[in-house]
């Protein structure tokens, strides 16, 4: 066997989401927020689960640390929740939420672990939701204080900020395809959300170098990749407009200063339009420390006429499939960052999600996890391919820690390295824990 080794200041991580894991939904002053209300309408979750409990790491994370000092991570993903810190949204801030993140920040530093922050990870408080959500630009601006706050509070503990997790599935799988909080199924409310996801993207990011925040800040959009069928025109241009429609959206605000014309284009077909007004694009347009990039699937595509928003369908060649029915790409990886680069010049990135749903419970105490190992194997030698081609990747976050509440699926879904009995919450972790932990002893990954 060899090894390909990565750099030895390389940023090994694993990655949570608060309403995935917290629990304590109605303590400490946490308000509500679009995931408590969305998870407990009937029908939205399979079995009916929410997050109420979750893996209840709002009281267990000291125990979740301990496991995350013996994997050696060197940094911790994992976002606040907004509603614990302003209940309402805007209005008085609660102590007990700043509290409670001071406690986790105050942990992880203990253990020589990193905190990286992400400011928002889908969980809109419910109050904002009621006066509109990210469709009233108002929201913009209460997102920035509580930003604000955030790095008031934190400075000098957290050195990593990303604003926000995956903005395609916040505005199109949340307003367009309707399967996420709030569920609404409206083109013209997606493309409204998108945009002022990136103006309060961009604003918070003024307002972090006008505050002199020491540390580095970025966003994490998902990505994933289409590899067109034939060299038809119409293959290629169907692929084109899936990646345009999950990775220029989202990167060419941020670094061109314009929306691509071939997208507006084809969302002008649909009969909706990005509403740009005096100034934003100039709000839009700060620089970034870095990237984070979100990667877990893609396939081959080609055209089809009327099969859905950009008439692609995707074509299985004989993947092999994680549980979640999710196309093993591993390629794709390689390729989109290579495409960022070449369109966007080497900004450093850090992989924020990458990892795979296997399901499973132990026997005789342990989860013998092989395809998740050999999924996560097969990604971090593309990776290490689009760093010997010149992409600046700085470090590996995978996704997730633990297993937790896995949105519209709830707990029927497990990504996690430890395995969660959501009934008595014990932790197990897996073979792809100390796999893993070999890993980032290593430096490296054995092929």
């Amino acid at each position: 066997m060899s090894t390909i080794q990565f750099p030895e200041d390389f940023l090994w991580g694993a990655a949570t989401a608060a309403y995935q894991i917290e629990g304590a939904w109605n303590e400490g002053g946490r308000g509500l927020s679009i995931w408590d209300t969305y998870a407990h309408t009937p029908g939205k979750i399979r079995n009916g689960d929410n997050g109420d409990t979750a893996c209840d790491s709002y009281h267990r994370y000291e125990e979740d640390i301990a496991y995350m000092k013996e994997l050696g991570l060197r940094t911790y993903r994992f976002s606040i929740a907004w509603s614990r810190i302003f209940p309402d949204g805007t209005g008085a801030v609660n102590e007990e939420g700043l509290d409670y993140y001071h406690r986790l920040i105050d942990e992880l530093l203990e253990n020589g672990i990193e905190p990286f922050c992400t400011l928002y990870h889908w969980d809109l408080p419910q109050a904002l939701q009621d006066t509109g959500g990210w469709k009233n630009r108002n929201t913009i601006e209460a997102f920035v204080r509580y930003a604000e706050t955030m790095f008031k509070a934190f400075k000098g503990k957290i050195k990593f900020w990303t604003t926000f997790n995956e903005p395609w599935c916040v505005s199109f799988k949340a307003h367009y395809i309707g399967d996420l909080a709030p569920g609404e199924q409206n083109l013209q409310s997606a493309l409204d959300v998108a945009h002022h996801l990136m103006l309060a993207h961009g604003r918070t990011v003024k307002l972090f170098r006008e505050s002199w925040v020491p540390g580095q800040i970025g966003y994490a959009p998902n990505v994933s990749w289409r590899e067109p069928f034939s060299s038809r025109e119409e293959d290629i241009n169907a692929c084109r407009r899936r990646i345009g429609w999950m990775v220029e959206w989202f990167l060419d605000p941020l670094f061109k200063g314009e929306y691509p014309a071939f997208m507006a284009a084809a969302f002008a077909a649909m009969g909706a339009a990005v509403r740009v007004e005096p100034g934003d694009m100039e709000d839009i347009q700060q620089p970034v420390d870095f990237l984070g990039i979100n990667y877990y699937t893609g396939s081959l595509g080609r055209y089809k006429q009327g099969n859905g928003l950009f008439e692609l369908e995707d074509i299985d060649e004989g993947y092999e499939r994680t549980d979640f029915n999710w196309p093993i790409y591993p390629g794709g990886l390689y390729k989109v960052l290579v495409h960022i680069k070449e369109r966007y010049g080497p900004v450093p990135i850090y992989i924020t999600e990458n990892g795979a749903c296997y399901d499973g419970d132990p026997v005789e105490g342990r989860i013998q996890d092989v395809k998740r190992i050999h999924y996560l194997r097969q990604h971090l030698i593309q990776l290490k391919r689009a760093m010997a081609d010149g992409v600046p990747v700085k470090g590996y976050i995978a996704w997730s820690l633990l297993d937790n509440f896995e949105w519209a699926d709830g707990y029927s879904r497990r990504f996690g390295l430890i395995h969660v009995d959501f009934n008595t919450l014990k932790r197990t972790p897996k073979d792809s824990f100390y796999w893993y932990k070999s890993v980032i002893g290593n430096g490296g990954v054995e092929t």
